[in-house]
């Protein structure tokens, strides 16, 4: 029994014994649980033999030697659990898991490879040294926050994109910080390293077809690509490094989002052939919220992906900051036990060990579908980067880290002394290496990036700012409304919801019969059943969303006896695709979902994806993604979005809180130039091309439903954020007639060009082009306007116009110029926001 809690021991602490600090400096206490003389064993025993059979534990005695001593057992448990990587696994509670693991960790010599595989890794190894140090020669003066004393993180995950490919994974997304990304670039993901290069030189930005500059641009380091790179085994695998800002770890959902966009476009139902991997810095795996904001939704119905490989470059201090200043927990990675993922650390200067773990870390993923985390616990040989002196703030690190040899040279030692390789062997594939990288060089003088290097397939065909998009109608056909339109207001007869949800299904229905009345939710319902049929992905998500937060939606109902969930927008058409409709209240987070999101939209440009405040306050939660991508991810990486952000917002009798979703910031984040009127000829307007996003107001029923459906019926995606009501959802004006949907020629909605969303509504007085008696022109925007129609109506002002403007970026210039000539003897006065 003793014995039995020795090996326990072993199993649970032999991590604090194993040797993972390449550097030597971290002092850990060693538990007294693993000192056999803690369990009564003394030098006596060492030789004694033990009879294990009956209690033999999965894996550990795989040699089938029920008789083995003491001395034997304690190396095998060293060998296992102390080498050159710690492995924590058993806060996990699955004992299949455990098993599974300890089976592949307490095998013998998990790490010999042969000949043949000893040279790709050296191979693999030399290739990361000697990029670094080719840069590091032509730029001396460059950052380039390069990869010195973690090097092998390449050959590391080289091989463990070779296993996945071998146990069925198709396509890979990374995402990841600057530490090492260019190295990740151009050895990995096998960016062109002559693209590299020039940029380093100062190369010309990317181009469209037609030879104009796009784009604002960013520094190399938080570039990304896409490759399709052949594997050892023979396959081929697709890898995608998502283009990333300088905040750590705020790529982290991005990532998982276009994973899960990818497993749903491959119809990857197991998630088996689509897999993400994250590589995050010490600093920032324990100190960023989002990291677990991420994390926690792992294992979320709608938003797993099957498992996220992560991957830590733990240089041991993060810029400036040691680790004790920087964590309260003994491993920067101890957030990961919440989600019972399994956790390997590896020495970094040990090739092999980083080579096995990170084999280990794609087989568990295959396995069991769940995050999994790789900690290589290296060094930075330079500082931050390549300018910063480290040695102000450790030099007692810096000064070890001066004399200490890199992973190369211990791994070319290792293999001259124990005969498995031979100096020629080295040097050939030393001077392949810098003669393909001098090649490279010079190639990259004359290299012109091409417009295949920054879009994917999903969007052939979609136009850039400087190709005109032509103006699409977004008015549906009478009967397609009334067929949806039913089908969507319909419960099962056998389904039993609450009598005041049966009374909303019952108002809906006849507000499709009787073609008036159509309110906020049918026409939100309205817009996403017409895409669906017009064959478009539509994925809403957020706090509360199916219901609504404001009991409103009711996307999913609830039988009151069973408990069953029923979707009526899952049964728009016959056989219609369980997830070709998407509704899932999400976890109590902004900046992970809204970048899960974000994420999800950029996979492929037919899909509606919308993601709801919970109140349009919260939106400060996921500020960063506002700011870093959603706003500013065209100009600087070319990567368009239709992204969805509905806010509701307005005082309604909360006080200070929840009483404003902040519209002037998004506003002031409008790259909308306030001082240039733009060209507004509808057939040469590009206006809202050239804007980074879309800001709306809307007022009614029916111009909300032609501003979903406009997101999909253009040439070219852009982000829209609308400030979506409260008080309009139940407001007993705030509604619309069916007619006003349709493409029919001469109804309401319906003017020369077609059925569309309006930027603006004129006065809803039967005003003529020319009204000189009106002394004052209201322009407002949102809910304030019913306030402003009700005023005037007890006022009876009859020489007061108000127009709203449902657009305010890009601003209208032309509609609001029009109704300035419709005025000319009117004041104007400005309302755009409720006063709070």
């Amino acid at each position: 029994m003793r014995l039995l809690l020795l090996v326990r021991a072993y199993q649970v602490y032999g991590h604090m014994k194993a040797k993972i600090d390449p550097l030597g400096l971290e002092k850990r206490e060693i538990p007294d649980d693993l000192d056999p003389a803690f369990y009564g064993f003394s030098e006596a025993d060492l030789d004694r033999e033990f009879f294990l059979g009956v209690w033999r534990m999965s894996g550990f005695l795989s040699e089938n030697r029920p008789v083995q001593t003491l001395r034997s057992i304690l190396t095998r448990l060293e060998q296992a659990y102390s080498g050159s990587i710690g492995y924590e696994y058993m806060h996990i509670a699955d004992r299949e898991r455990c098993n599974w693991l300890r089976d592949r960790i307490e095998t013998p010599t998990p790490t010999q490879y042969n000949s043949e595989r000893r040279e790709v890794i050296l191979d693999r190894l030399i290739w990361s040294t000697q990029f670094e140090n080719f840069l590091a020669t032509k730029w001396t003066a460059a950052k380039r926050f390069g990869l010195e004393g973690g090097e092998t993180l390449i050959p590391g995950m080289k091989e463990m994109f070779d296993r996945s490919a071998d146990l069925g994974v198709e396509s890979i997304v990374i995402g990841m910080s600057h530490r090492g990304r260019l190295n990740v670039l151009g050895n990995v993901v096998r960016k062109p390293l002559r693209q590299i290069f020039s940029e380093f030189s100062g190369g010309t930005k990317p181009v469209d077809e037609v030879g104009l500059y796009t784009g604002t641009g960013d520094v190399k380091y938080h570039l990304g690509t896409s490759y399709d790179r052949p594997t050892r085994g023979g396959k081929r695998i697709h890898l995608s490094l998502v283009a990333n800002p300088s905040h750590l770890e705020a790529v982290d959902p991005v990532v998982i989002g276009k994973t899960r966009a990818k497993q749903y476009y491959s119809n990857d139902v197991d998630r088996t052939k689509n897999m993400g991997i994250l590589i995050h810095g010490d600093g920032s795996f324990a100190g960023q919220g989002v990291v677990y904001e991420t994390l926690h939704l792992s294992g979320l119905p709608n938003y797993t992906t099957g498992g996220t490989i992560h991957i830590v470059v733990n240089n041991q201090v993060a810029f400036t900051t040691d680790p004790q200043a920087g964590r309260s927990s003994q491993y920067c990675t101890d957030v990961a036990k919440a989600l019972n993922a399994p956790i390997f650390h590896v020495n970094g200067d040990d090739v092999e060990a980083v080579v096995h773990a990170c084999e280990l870390a794609a087989e568990w993923r295959q396995t069991f579908h769940s995050d999994v985390v790789v900690d290589i616990v290296c060094y930075r040989r330079f500082g931050h980067n390549e300018i910063d002196e480290p040695s102000f703030t450790q030099p007692k690190m810096y000064k070890i880290i001066r004399n200490h040899p890199s992973s190369l040279e211990i791994y070319q030692k290792k293999l001259l002394e124990t005969g498995q390789a031979t100096k020629e062997d080295i040097d050939r594939i030393q001077s392949k290496v810098t003669s393909i990288l001098n090649e490279e060089f010079l190639a990259s003088k004359d290299y012109v990036p091409l417009k295949r290097d920054w879009l994917s397939a999903y969007w052939t065909g979609f136009k850039s700012p400087e190709q005109l998009s032509r103006i699409r109608n977004t008015g549906v056909k009478p009967e397609i409304l009334k067929n949806v339109g039913k089908a969507i207001t319909t419960l099962p007869e056998t389904f039993k919801p609450h009598r005041a949800v049966k009374k909303i299904f019952a108002d809906r229905y006849k507000m499709i019969e009787t073609g008036e009345g159509v309110d906020w939710a049918v026409a939100e319902a309205l817009a996403f059943a017409t895409l669906l049929v017009e064959g478009n992905h539509v994925r809403l998500s957020g706090q509360d969303v199916e219901r609504g937060t404001f009991s409103h939606r009711h996307s999913v109902v609830h039988d009151q006896e069973t408990g069953e969930r029923y979707c009526p927008l899952d049964h728009v058409m016959m056989n219609q695709n369980e997830e070709m409709f998407t509704v899932s209240n999400s976890s109590l987070s902004e900046f992970g979902v809204l970048g899960f999101e974000l994420g999800y939209s950029m996979e492929n440009p037919n899909s509606l994806v919308l993601w709801e405040a919970q109140f349009g306050d919260f939106s400060n939660g996921a500020q960063v993604i506002f700011d870093q991508f959603l706003s500013s991810g065209e100009a600087k990486w070319l990567r368009q979005t239709g992204l969805v952000v509905l806010l509701p917002h307005g005082y309604d009798g909360q006080g200070p809180e929840h009483s404003s979703s902040r519209l002037e910031r998004f506003l002031q984040m409008s790259d909308d130039n306030p001082f240039v009127i733009p060209e507004m000829e509808p057939t040469l307007r590009n206006q809202i091309q050239t804007c980074n996003w879309q800001v709306v107001n809307v007022t009614t029923p029916a111009n909300y439903f032609h501003v979903l459906r406009r997101q999909l019926h253009r040439e070219f995606r852009k982000p829209l954020i609308a400030m979506a009501p409260k008080n309009l959802l139940r407001h007993k004006d705030c509604k619309s007639n069916l007619s006003e949907f349709d493409d029919v020629q001469g109804h309401p909605g319906f003017d020369k060009q077609g059925t569309r969303f309006k930027r603006l509504i004129k006065d809803q007085n039967d005003h003529s082009d020319l009204e000189e008696g009106i002394r004052r022109l209201v322009l407002c925007s949102g809910k304030v306007y019913y306030e402003l129609d009700e005023k005037r109506k007890s006022v009876d002002g009859k020489d007061i116009a108000i127009c709203r403007v449902e657009q305010l970026c890009p601003f209208p210039y032309d509609l609001i110029q029009r109704e300035l000539k419709r005025y000319p003897n009117a004041e104007v006065v400005w309302h755009l926001i409720e006063v709070q």
